[in-house]
């Protein structure tokens, strides 16, 4: 049987705990930072879980994790 491939964007994107849950960026810091306030700036910043029901699609393309 062949490995199964790992969709590069996911691995770029994500990672993936130690007890299984998903670790990504926060979103909305690529552009657009003058019209946001600085608290939602400051608020963006490092990284956050991700919901069970949006960390079960990741997990379809990280086949070994």
């Amino acid at each position: 049987m062949p490995k199964l491939k790992t969709k590069s964007g996911v691995k770029k994107r994500f990672k993936v705990t130690s007890s299984g849950k998903i670790i990504a960026a926060k979103t909305g810091k690529r552009h657009g930072m003058i019209k946001r306030t600085p608290k939602q700036i400051r608020n963006k910043r490092g990284t956050s879980l991700l919901s069970k029901p949006d960390s079960r699609i990741v997990k379809k393309f990280l086949p070994y994790s």
